[in-house]
């Protein structure tokens, strides 16, 4: 695998490329809160060969710089949108997690003809706020952005861990995921996501999903503490045709708690024609 940097809405935006190239349309994979494109080592480890797989981080999270577009779903779909144009992707599968959900759904509103499949996966969706990270928020408030650098993190860290069904045998990963909003300027950058993950537009773009006719699947985690699956459900009966699969024993990080299940729905996805 190989990582490189592309400039992007004034910002630099990372990403490395795995797979082979082949017949297959490019997958494009975008993480969500807090974590980075490391989400998906364990799903594209063994993803079937014949497609090119774009692994992103978006602004502000792994490697990418912060302050690209406006951190709103619909700003980070136009910022996806250009990395496609850069990497002369016309058309691609979009495999989206928690935020990442909510861009994929934008950029597919926006530009569907670009977008062959897409993967929800325990997304953002219909404008709800994830459970738990937004009372936190709401409680901090400005204060955040005062607090001794760390500790906001270590605050943000009770409710990751909730999110994975076994947080023990995640740890390192929680770790490397939250060790970057250590510093002061880290704790500055974890405050603003805080603050934006309500601005996760997504209200006025999930219902447009129902009519552009892309072949969709949807995974979630049954104990999500911070998008429950009735929202799955939701979605299900929104688009014609989804696949709804419902993970028993795994949590938010769906990846992460079980990568297997996840690389067999999207190995079925890009197999629909």
């Amino acid at each position: 695998m190989r990582g490189e940097f592309v400039d992007v809405g004034g910002g630099r935006l990372y990403y490395y490329a795995a797979g082979t190239r082949g017949a297959g349309d490019p997958v494009v994979f975008l993480h969500g809160f807090p974590s980075s494109s490391r989400l998906w080592h364990g799903v594209i480890r063994d993803f079937p060969p014949g497609h090119r797989l774009v692994v992103v981080d978006l602004p502000g999270y792994g490697r990418s710089d912060p302050g690209v577009g406006d951190g709103s779903c619909t700003g980070l779909a136009d910022t996806v949108r250009a990395l496609l144009e850069d990497l002369r992707i016309p058309r691609a599968t979009l495999v989206g997690h928690g935020l990442g959900g909510g861009v994929a759904q934008a950029v597919a509103v926006a530009d569907p003809a670009r977008v062959a499949h897409l993967a929800l996966i325990d997304s953002a969706a219909f404008g709800l706020p994830p459970r738990g990270l937004a009372r936190l928020a709401r409680a901090l408030g400005p204060a955040a952005r005062l607090m001794p650098p760390g500790l906001l993190a270590g605050l943000v860290q009770g409710s990751v861990r909730r999110g994975f069904a076994d947080a023990d045998r995640h740890r390192l990963t929680i770790d490397t995921w939250l060790q970057p909003f250590t510093t002061a300027r880290g704790r500055d950058l974890l405050a603003a996501h805080l603050r934006l993950l309500g601005r996760c537009d997504t209200g006025s773009v999930t219902p447009r999903l129902a009519g552009l006719g892309i072949p969709t699947a949807i995974l979630w985690g049954a104990d999500d503490p911070w998008y429950p699956s009735a929202i799955a459900e939701r979605l299900a009966r929104l688009v014609p045709g989804a696949r709804l699969e419902i993970v028993a024993g795994a949590g938010h990080f769906l990846p992460e708690d079980a990568p297997e299940r996840v690389l067999a729905a999207l190995t079925t996805l890009v197999r629909t024609d």
